[in-house]
């Protein structure tokens, strides 16, 4: 598997480092979305039989120690921040590889799980409208934009998320108001984080598999290490700082959330289960502001990740990983218009075979072998090779990938098996293209946000 290595200096134009930490803490909280719990409040509330804060947590736990050993290989890859590289270079070409093709699931499904979330919010506001309706208008609405070569500004970003803050302040606000006068006793408070009715470690770990989603996207702090100051410092700092921000926002929105429905079922319907929670807490306002905010939140991302994942196609095809002929071709206008196309299909298609649950379920089945692979990357590295072996460098990644195996385990077997079959055929493929991983095969670029 090739790598690029670091530009030496003198070799040509290099990127100005200008990106402080705080710049890189609010970028990683633009990636993940600060509504990122809202539209798998219902799925995991039922999965995990009401305990989302208990998942939430268990997830922030894995994040965080994943965080650290992100973080420290970004310090020791500065010029190449992703999981195939760290897993390719520490361990071994062939896993660097598995790592770099569950991320193209990650990527392919994302517009597919939007596409579905996309659908079922529109259902709030026309419900007479049938769901197959909406899928084909969303699916080719990302799908056209893409191929136009719309894309949203950084600036449009930054507005979009403090609307997004604005929003989760609001609803805090009206469900205190809601809960003052709801009398709630000491068992009340507590029962979303321990309920001895319901509770159950087998299912409290499967909604932890599913809540893990929440923090989707905070490694994606790592790809700026060559903008950022300090970056052998601030990227692991400030992707730490951003987990631990959108764990305890997550934590309020969700008990939040769980202390105004007051229970874990009956919702009307359970992929947009907080909208109607909002609507309980704040009346008919807060339900269309709900609303329209997941709407506009997961139409940004499922386009953004449609282009993503069209991009990490290309860039395999221009590497001859992929048949080049077609995923390697793009117009006039630099667009990769036969992955769009392909991308946009397969959320078509996909909306129609699985649910939201699954899909994001699969999402996180290749998300936490990265994971796992870059917390093993990390062992090797600081502890294995090291000359001088400290205890935190044994401990962080071990436990990091320890929690993530666990929640790995946890998923259901529906998403483990199509994982599983996912990884499997990329893997003997690239057996076959490579004669055993005996020579390079894609550097598995993954492009920018």
């Amino acid at each position: 598997m090739s790598v690029a290595a670091p530009t030496a200096a003198g070799d040509g134009p290099r990127l100005k480092r200008t990106l402080t930490l705080w710049d890189l803490v609010f970028y990683g909280i633009v990636v993940i979305q600060p509504v990122a719990p809202m539209g798998l409040f219902g799925v995991v509330s039922v999965e995990a039989r009401g305990h989302v804060v208990t998942t939430i947590l268990i997830g922030l736990v894995a994040m965080l120690l994943t965080a650290i050993s992100y973080g420290k290989m970004a310090a020791a890859y500065p010029s190449a921040g992703s999981a195939f590289t760290y897993v390719g270079q520490e361990l071994h070409p062939g896993l660097g590889y598995a790592t770099g093709w569950s991320m193209v699931m990650d990527y392919v499904l994302n517009p597919l799980i939007c596409t579905i979330l996309c659908s079922k919010l529109a259902l709030n506001y026309l419900p007479d409208v049938p769901y197959a309706i909406w899928v084909v208008f969303f699916a080719c609405l990302f799908t056209g934009l893409n191929l136009r070569g719309i894309k949203s500004s950084a600036r449009t970003n930054e507005i979009l998320v403090v609307g997004m803050f604005v929003v989760v302040v609001l609803f805090l606000g009206a469900a205190l108001r809601y809960l003052l006068g709801a009398g709630l006793t000491g068992a009340d408070l507590t029962r979303p984080l321990y309920d001895p009715a319901t509770f159950s470690w087998p299912s409290v770990l499967t909604g932890a598999s599913i809540a893990a989603l929440t923090y989707i996207g905070f490694d994606g702090i790592s790809t700026l290490s060559e903008e950022a100051e300090d970056p052998r410092r601030n990227i692991l700092r400030a992707t730490v700082y951003t987990c631990l921000a959108i764990g305890i926002l997550a934590s309020l929105e969700v008990y939040a959330a769980q202390l105004v429905w007051g229970t874990w079922t009956d919702f009307p319907n359970v992929e947009t289960a907080f909208v109607h929670v909002g609507r309980k807490a704040g009346g008919a306002m807060l339900f269309v502001i709900l609303n329209a905010t997941l709407l506009v939140a997961n139409m940004g991302s499922g386009i953004g990740a449609q282009l993503g994942a069209a991009r990490l196609l290309y860039g395999m095809g221009r590497g001859e990983a992929l048949p080049r002929r077609f995923f390697g071709a793009i117009d006039a206008r630099s667009i990769p218009r036969n992955n769009v196309l392909l991308v946009g299909v397969v959320a078509l298609v996909g909306a129609f075979l699985l649910s939201f649950q699954l899909g994001a379920e699969m999402l996180n089945f290749g998300a936490f072998i990265a994971f796992m692979g870059v917390n093993l990357a990390a062992f090797t590295r600081y502890w294995v090779r090291a000359e001088e072996k400290t205890f935190g460098n044994f401990v962080v990644p071990m436990l990091g990938f320890l929690f993530c195996l666990y929640l790995w385990l946890s998923l259901r077997t529906p998403a483990k098996l199509a994982g599983g079959a996912w990884l499997a055929a990329g893997m003997i493929y690239g057996v076959i293209r490579t004669r055993g991983f005996q020579r390079s095969l894609v550097t598995f670029e993954v492009p920018p946000e």
